[in-house]
């Protein structure tokens, strides 16, 4: 199937049927453009502002997002499409042409951080990860209000498989949004009253949120491999979204942790940092179950091979749902994250 090449502001978002297209983002370097894949699908009933997009590849070494999405490329007919879908395999193509988590080869920038004022339209923030917000928020926002963010640990951390949801104060839009994260069929669903996933600022999850969207972002594996379970969870989750919000025709059926009733809702989260930079022991495994003071894990200096290594203690009582991938990290970097059970 061949796909059309042309600027964003040619992309039709509105006309009825089906169009794949490579959305041209001008390089830096090389006479031409970065190529963003875009598929989108308009059905009979789809009606203005409303909408689903899935986005792979926010990151350019997580795996299962794109991998997912490019099999729903294939599986969704465009005469099930009642709505609007609208398909992102790999928004970051910068990180994911040479598999970093940073565009490191162009601007340096962690896509997932520069969902800022002025992204790509001011001459300071004007590389390719900041026109790749612009072009979300230009062309795509407008027209969606449901946003699916597939992410995985990379090689910087592993988790157990979770999706989180923004909560709300408004009980009807928080039991929305916990719905569709539980429907992806992960052991944790997450509840985050933080700005990000995980507290972080200028993340594409917040910016959707700050819209009033229904966002929805995940954690399916990590190692930059191609997690089985993690496809699984996505495919899942894209396409229950798609059909219990009324963009897609058909019906599906629970799976795994969400099916058996074994998934747990966690709160807000703990973390800890690295004070210096060491190798990495974990004492327990993602998703156990742990008492706030408990040592999770074991930060080692080996410059300084006959002190005692640094305790990474769990802040609160809950569930390890993040640690470092790497036995190597960084000073200043997040080496473990305990979430608190809600139920």
């Amino acid at each position: 199937m061949a796909r059309d090449i042309l600027s964003p502001n040619q992309v039709d978002m509105e006309s009825p049927g089906r169009r794949d297209y490579w959305v041209a983002l001008g390089h830096t370097s090389v006479w031409g453009s970065h190529l963003i894949p875009l598929t989108v699908i308009v059905g009979p009933q789809a009606k203005a502002g409303e909408g689903l997009v899935a986005f792979g590849a926010n990151h350019g070494n997580e795996y299962e997002g794109p991998v997912a999405i490019k099999n729903l490329l294939r599986e969704i007919r465009t005469e099930d499409v009642l709505g609007r879908i609208v398909l992102v395999p790999v928004l970051n193509v910068s990180a994911f042409r040479v598999g970093t988590r940073e565009s490191t080869v162009d601007d340096g920038y962690n896509l997932n951080r520069v969902w800022v004022d002025g992204a790509g339209t001011t001459p300071a923030l004007a590389g390719i990860t900041h026109r790749i917000v612009e072009f979300v928020r230009t062309v795509i926002w407008p027209h969606v209000h449901i946003s699916i963010d597939l992410h995985s640990g990379g090689e910087v951390a592993r988790f157990p498989h979770w999706a989180v949801y923004m909560a709300h104060d408004n009980a009807e839009k928080n039991e929305r949004r916990q719905q569709m994260a539980r429907w992806f069929g992960c052991s944790v669903i997450m509840g985050s009253s933080s700005p990000g996933p995980s507290g972080i600022n200028g993340a594409l999850f917040q910016d959707a949120d700050n819209l009033g969207k229904d966002a929805i972002a995940t954690e399916l594996g990590h190692g930059s491999s191609t997690d089985v379970r993690g496809v699984r969870y996505a495919r899942q989750g894209v396409l229950a979204a798609a059909i219990h919000n009324e963009q897609l025709r058909g019906s599906i059926e629970p799976i795994d942790h969400h099916a058996d009733g074994t998934q747990c809702l966690v709160g807000n989260s703990a973390s800890v940092t690295a004070p210096y930079p060491g190798h990495y022991e974990p004492l327990f495994d993602c998703g156990a179950v742990v008492s706030k003071g408990t040592t999770v894990g074991l930060l080692h200096d080996f410059y300084r091979m006959d002190e005692d290594p640094y305790e990474c203690v769990a802040g609160v009582d809950g569930i390890v749902i993040s640690q470092a991938w790497g036995a190597r990290v960084d000073q200043g970097q997040t080496i473990l994250m305990v979430a608190e059970k809600v139920e």
